[in-house]
């Protein structure tokens, strides 16, 4: 390396050293924060005090029993747990399902109209959260939208209770989150060359076939970007279980908050934040991975 291109080096980092240590400071600073709690032991009203302790993370797979002492299975933060991951495949599965053919139709518009139903697909995010999730509530509920025409229809002869169920925040969450897993799709099969559709075809092959071993590898990349893009924020939602699922069925963002809040027992919240992101990380990494292997596959 050249004496200039060491002090071009050198110039770049000094001039992004500024950005780096706000980075470091704002996102990893609480996050070391949040770890340090965990290990703490819970204060007298709220917040944490010494001594350091393991007991937290004890608690998020074990419980104590009042009487004769004895550990036992949290059964109780496991079923939770469970829920929210499968809550949050479930709906990375139901988008996918949804925002394929969405995607695959925008992608196939003329070039003048796909600005427009892009356009479209994005206005859900020009409005807040907490009210999408009250439009769903306002569907779904006894007296909603859906009772009602099904009432009016004789398809049914009393309202479906729906509300404050597992199948309201599933569908609530496939609603709020559907964008994230067509734009990325949108992008890939933008790229698809309609070439090979037509080869497979002359090789004989039908419609499930062509999507299946031509469409889905190419646009592979496009089909995990969605996922992942969907199963994160859906792991750790707190907006949408709290209204579409009540207090009853909590996921693991609500039973974080709780602990901070009327739960006060801070370390406990912290050690589920830790474990969350644990998740997380692990799902990032598989993800990673698997792109990474179709990408050498493809290439």
């Amino acid at each position: 390396m050249s004496a200039g291109q060491g002090q071009a080096n050198r110039t770049s980092w000094s001039l992004a050293a500024p950005a780096l240590a706000l980075l470091l400071i704002g996102s990893i600073g609480p996050l070391l924060i949040v770890l340090v709690y965990s290990f703490m032991t819970p204060g007298d009203y709220s917040g944490v005090q010494r001594p350091f302790t393991t007991q937290a993370w004890e608690q998020v797979f074990l419980t104590r029993d009042i009487f004769d002492d004895t550990l036992g299975w949290a059964d109780a933060h496991m079923t939770i747990f469970w829920r929210s991951v499968k809550l949050s495949v479930l709906t990375a599965v139901i988008t996918f399902l949804l925002g394929l053919p969405t995607a695959w139709f925008i992608a196939t518009r003329p070039p003048d109209r796909r600005a427009l139903w892009l356009f479209l697909i994005t206005i859900p995010f020009w409005t807040n959260l907490l009210i999408r999730t009250i439009a769903i509530n306002e569907i779904i509920r006894n007296e909603g939208l859906l009772n009602q025409m099904l009432l009016k229809l004789g398809v049914i002869g009393v309202p479906l209770q729906i509300l404050y169920t597992d199948t309201a925040v599933l569908i609530g969450m496939a609603y709020v989150y559907l964008p994230m897993m067509v734009l990325p799709m949108y992008a890939a099969i933008d790229r698809f060359d309609t070439r090979l559709l037509e080869a497979a075809y002359d090789l004989f092959a039908n419609r499930w076939q062509a999507l299946w071993h031509v469409v889905l590898p190419v646009i592979r990349p496009g089909i995990l970007a969605g996922s992942i893009l969907v199963f994160v924020p859906s792991l750790g939602a707190y907006v949408t279980p709290r209204v579409l699922g009540g207090g009853k069925n909590m996921m693991i963002g609500n039973f974080i908050e709780l602990q901070f809040g009327q739960g006060q027992n801070w370390p406990l919240g912290a050690a589920l934040a830790v474990l969350l992101l644990i998740v997380v990380g692990l799902a990032l990494t598989v993800y990673v991975r698997v792109l990474g292997g179709a990408g050498r596959a493809d290439g």
